[in-house]
Formats: structure tokens, sequence, C-alpha cells
């Protein structure tokens, strides 16, 4: 494994681990427009885990960055509680 692959790699479980703690921490305000933002968020979690297995690491880092965006714009529209915790969410 070359050096740029290893910073991809590294890159790729930083932002899995991020995102997997926005996750479990992360809760819902407004029921409708909370859970649905939630479910893109833990849908691309998981496309970007298949990714991962599969040595896709760019394609994985991508979809790991897209469901942390989505619920950082739950929780910066208000539809999700951050639980004041700006290590982890964009906070309003």
């Amino acid at each position: 494994m070359n050096e740029k692959e290893e910073k991809i790699e590294e890159k790729v479980s930083k932002y899995r681990e991020l995102t997997k703690k926005a996750l479990e921490k992360v809760g819902v305000i407004d029921s409708e427009k909370g859970n649905e933002l939630l479910e893109m968020a833990r849908n691309y979690y998981n496309d970007a885990m298949h990714f991962e297995k599969e040595g896709k690491l760019l394609t994985a880092l991508a979809a790991y960055s897209y469901a942390h965006a989505w619920i950082d714009a739950g929780v910066r529209l208000g539809y999700l509680d951050g639980k004041n915790d700006d290590q982890l969410f964009v906070l309003p």
C-alpha cells in the first residue's frame, strides 16, 4: 500500500467513526423531517460500509461525508438535536 492509499484509508476510518458517533448521539426534534434526514444519513452510512468492504475507499469516503452532511443539515435546520456537541455537528 502506498502513502496515498494509506491517507485515504485513514480518512475513511476517521469519517466512519465520526459519522457513527453522530448517528448514535443525534436526537430528533421534528419527527417527520428529522426522521427523513436520519434515514438518508443511515442509508449513505450503510452504503459507505458496503463500499469500504469492497475496497472502494474513495466512494466510501464520499458516502460517509454525505451521511454526515445529512445529519449536519438536520441539526442546522433545527429538525435534529445535536445536543450542543460542536465537535460532531454544525450547530445553529
